[in-house]
Parts: structure tokens; C-alpha cells; sequence
């Protein structure tokens, strides 16, 4: 089915604390490409948070990379990131995957060995999943109220509901 080849999440959680240095380990994983907002902190949050800090933290000291490809604007990503000093793409076009592709040569990595964290099914899920990449999407920490919000998630649930189905009685954390 078209929407499972490409709009279906391989995993879905609750937050990105969920997904453990072990976890990605476990599956050959050694870079994670991440949205920022609504993924790892709220859109009010310019910097990153103590507990994120901590979650990048690990993943370093296990030797998992990372990256932030956003749809946000060049100066909220850089605020975001000027601290860490990682790879980071702003006004990405998701679901287009080029930014995806020149992070992962930045890193080192290929589609086996790299996954994708975000919010979205149709940005962050699509990309992953076009080009191959093991896509883990988290519930949006704050939404946004406006109509294209709503009309977005509203377009989601149809897959959503249909990933709970095919994982209905099987683990769904990592």
C-alpha cells in the first residue's frame, strides 16, 4: 500500500528520550537526523533544553552523530544550534530529501545506518522513508492551533490509525 511504503513511521513513540543510544546501537544505527520544533523543544524554545542537552549528550558519548534539518528559518536554527555546532540545514523543503543527503555525507553515514526523528508524517516520515531511511516519529510536544496545523494532523490520523493497527500486540518501545 502506497501509504505505507511511504508515509508509515517504522517506529512511533511518545518523545525523543525514548529512543536510547542501546536502541539505535541495536540497529546499526550511527546518525540520527532530527527536526527541532515540536520534535526536540517547543516552537518558544530558542535554545535547547537541560533534558535535550542530556539526550545529545548520550548519543555522543555512544558515538551516534546527529544533525537538525528543519523547515524553520536560517536564524531560528542557528540560535538553536550555535552552542552545539552540529551539521544543521534550515529552509530544508521537506519532504524534499537533499538536505538529508548532504548531512549524511557530512557524517559519514548512508541510508542503513542513519534514521530520521521528527513530528510530521508528511515532512519528517516522507523523506525518511523515500529515501530509505528508518523513520521514528514522536508525538508533537506543543502543536500549533492554526487551521493548516490542524488540517495537517487531521491528515495524518488515517496513517496513524493505521500504524496502531498493523502494531496492535506487538512492543512498541524501543
Amino acid at each position: 500500500m502506497l501509504t505505507d511504503k511511504y508515509f508509515m513511521p517504522d517506529l512511533r513513540l511518545d518523545d525523543i528520550y525514548l529512543v536510547t543510544p542501546e536502541f539505535l546501537k541495536a540497529r546499526g544505527i550511527r546518525a540520527v537526523l532530527l527536526d527541532i520544533d515540536n520534535t526536540l523543544v517547543t516552537y518558544d524554545d530558542p535554545k535547547p533544553t537541560p533534558p535535550v542537552l542530556a539526550w545529545l549528550d548520550s548519543l555522543k558519548e555512544n558515538g551516534i552523530s546527529a544533525a537538525f534539518i528543519s523547515n524553520n528559518h536560517k536564524e531560528r536554527v542557528q540560535t538553536f544550534n550555535e552552542e552545539l555546532g552540529y551539521f544543521a540545514s534550515w529552509d530544508s523543503k521537506k519532504p524534499s530529501g537533499k538536505c538529508y543527503l548532504a548531512a549524511m555525507e557530512r557524517l559519514g553515514t548512508s541510508a542503513a545506518d542513519t534514521a530520521v526523528i521528527g513530528d510530521q508524517v508528511f515532512t519528517d516520515v516522507w523523506s525518511a522513508k523515500r529515501l530509505g531511511l528508518y523513520a521514528i516519529l514522536v508525538k508533537p510536544i506543543k502543536d500549533k492551533t492554526s487551521l493548516f496545523f490542524r488540517f495537517k494532523r487531521a491528515l495524518e490520523r488515517p496513517v496513524l490509525s493505521r500504524y496502531e493497527k498493523k502494531r496492535r500486540g506487538t512492543e512498541r518501545r524501543p
